[in-house]
């Protein structure tokens, strides 16, 4: 689960020491990966670097009075890129885990790792028993949400979102397998072929229009891919229901409780 810096090199990232500060986060940190653009594999060269992770609050945190700080974000400035990291304490993760959210399943599992652990690698294990059918739900609501920002703004950006979303969901519905990289899933869902071009061009700027991009046939590709994952999630061998609570459950009891 450790990344080489070749792996992360490949991905466009812009710095080489991206770690956060442990002192940041409000417990131990289970793992910091990459996320966003550079996961997805469309960065722009003025792209920022989105870092996800999950911290484990103390016990005493949870019992007390007080509400507890289960989600921190910071942002901090290096080499001259911005970065951003989001953490969740383990328990809201989790939760997050058991309903069909494929997001942080791709933050999981992201192979762009700069910060993991044995609590992370053992987290990443249980994965297949969360995958359910209904996570097409959640790459469909997302792609529609990403498709209406693209008709206010034109952009590539969603554009690329809004497609990158669906083929992970069809991928997902198909394989059982939550693959987040748009080229990748070029090679294992039939997708239109202007795609690789608009990649290219998304990496000149983070807001570059999609000028390049024909309404009419994305519209009608968009609409046929809506299709697929409807079909794909018709005929998915995925569960109706998450088979691995009981097992996370122990996992964040045990987190929680070690010394």
């Amino acid at each position: 689960m450790s990344p080489t810096p070749l792996t992360l090199a490949r991905a466009g990232l812009p710095v080489v020491d991206l770690r956060p500060d442990p002192a940041d986060a409000p417990g131990p940190l289970v793992f910091a990966t990459v996320s966003g653009a550079h996961l997805y594999g469309f960065p722009s060269r003025d792209s920022d670097v989105d870092l996800r992770g999950v911290h484990v609050l103390p016990a005493e945190a949870l019992v007390g009075l007080r509400e507890p700080e289960e989600t921190r974000t910071r942002m901090w400035e290096r080499d001259g890129v911005e970065l951003d990291l989001v953490t969740h304490d383990l328990r809201k993760f989790v939760r997050l885990m058991l309903r069909p959210n494929g997001y942080v399943l791709e933050q999981l599992l992201s192979p762009l790792v700069v910060h993991t652990s044995a609590l992370h690698t053992e987290l990443a294990a249980l994965v297949p028993g969360v995958l359910t059918r209904h996570h097409a739900h959640h790459y469909r609501g997302f792609a529609g949400t990403q498709w209406r920002l693209y008709g206010k703004t034109g952009e590539l950006k969603p554009l690329l979102y809004t497609f990158r979303a669906l083929l992970t969901g069809i991928h997902l519905m198909r394989s059982g397998e939550v693959l987040a990289h748009l080229p990748a899933l070029l090679d294992e869902v039939d997708a239109p072929a202007y795609l690789p071009g608009l990649i290219e061009a998304k990496a000149e700027a983070e807001h570059a229009a999609a000028t390049e991009a024909d309404g009419e046939t994305v519209t009608r590709d968009i609409e046929a891919l809506h299709r697929v994952l409807d079909e794909a999630q018709e005929r998915s061998r995925l569960p109706e229901t998450a088979t691995a609570f009981d097992a996370l459950h122990d996992l964040v009891v045990r987190a929680r409780l070690r010394p």
